[in-house]
């Protein structure tokens, strides 16, 4: 099918510049309808929403080029065809390899990408002035089989204690599948390994709190009907999808900023590219007020120490692209380990 049948090219406006969109009928979402076009207006609908959640951050693109169920990818560079007036950032891989992925300034960049199929957009936890040093604690509930969505709830209600006795604020939103996120801006003074080391010490203390509930348990074998929580999203190179980004499913949900009174009473289905652009211009961003804050991990590092020290709990293992890291435990799941040590 050629590009004539999916319309002719026309422009749009955001903040003051035209960007080009080609084939703006081609179908991208085919069960609801939702075409290249829904697509561009859903990302300038919720424009300044989005650009706070991605501003100056590093950020990797999920193209679907075909729409949805068409081949997909991540781009991790900068494409050559990228207009010169969208920054980039250097970054480095854990292999140690490096690129210089797109920076979003402004709500044309969200547009642009959209042109070339971008359904979700995976923003570093660092700025670019500094891409070493993140400036958000993101904790990610995940539902594990036999949970669902009010599980994910019940343990957020949880960590939010937990953070609030921490000194901290978390900002929830949902993941635009069954989970939970919580992003917590913290200010740029750690590095990548005592971020994550944060993010096991709040997954140690919600499963003390939860047991049966919860479970930091890496390996799948392990965690039975419980909420993971999965502190490897806070590893170098592991992002997790934006505030206000669109998800690759049938339905085109999206991840959905909430407030904390809400939780209980929203389910994830309720937010997608027709309905968001409707709650957004009724509501507004509801998490346009975190980057008026920046907290402290100190008092959580503080328990990751007594962890470490007091109750002999080291690290735990890293996601399977990365190199062996210092003190990381055997990288290989119990059955097989034990099915090893019977042999």
């Amino acid at each position: 099918m050629g590009a004539s049948s999916h319309g002719a090219a026309i422009e749009l406006e955001a903040g003051g510049r035209t960007v080009r969109l080609s084939s703006p009928e081609k179908v991208y979402f085919p069960e609801r309808g939702f075409t290249k076009l829904d697509l561009a207006r859903y990302y300038i609908a919720v424009g300044d929403g989005i650009l706070r959640a991605l501003r100056d951050r590093p950020t990797t693109l999920e193209r679907y080029p075909e729409g949805l169920g068409g081949e997909s990818f991540f781009q991790k560079r900068a494409p050559k065809n990228m207009p010169k007036w969208i920054p980039t950032a250097h970054i480095t891989f854990p292999s140690g390899r490096f690129a210089d992925e797109m920076c979003p300034t402004e709500v044309a960049a969200v547009l642009w990408a959209a042109q070339f199929g971008t359904f979700t957009f995976h923003p570093w936890p660092v700025r670019r002035d500094d891409t070493d040093r993140p400036d958000e604690l993101r904790l990610d509930l995940d539902p594990q089989p036999g949970t669902d969505f009010k599980d994910a709830v019940r343990a957020a209600h949880e960590l939010r204690a937990l953070l609030e006795e921490h000194g901290l604020r978390g900002w929830p939103k949902t993941s635009g599948g069954r989970g939970l996120h919580v992003f917590v801006p913290i200010e740029p003074r750690w590095t990548f390994m005592q971020v994550r080391r944060a993010a096991i010490a709040c997954g140690r203390e919600l499963e003390r709190r939860m047991p049966g509930r919860v479970t930091i348990a890496w390996w799948k074998e392990e965690r039975g009907e419980r909420i993971f929580v999965d502190y490897n999203q806070t590893a170098r190179d592991r992002t997790i999808a934006s505030a206000y980004s669109v998800r690759p499913r049938p339905h085109a949900p999206v991840s959905a900023p909430l407030l904390w009174d809400e939780v209980d009473d929203v389910a994830p289905q309720d937010f997608d590219i027709a309905t968001m652009p409707v709650r957004y211009a009724d509501v507004g961003d509801v998490h346009a007020d975190m980057d008026d804050h920046r907290f402290s991990l100190d008092s959580l590092l503080e328990l990751a120490r007594r962890d470490e020290h007091d109750h002999g709990l080291g690290d735990l293992p890293y996601p399977p692209e990365y190199p062996k890291m210092p003190g990381e435990p055997k990288r290989v799941q119990p059955s097989r380990a034990r099915h090893d040590d019977d042999t």
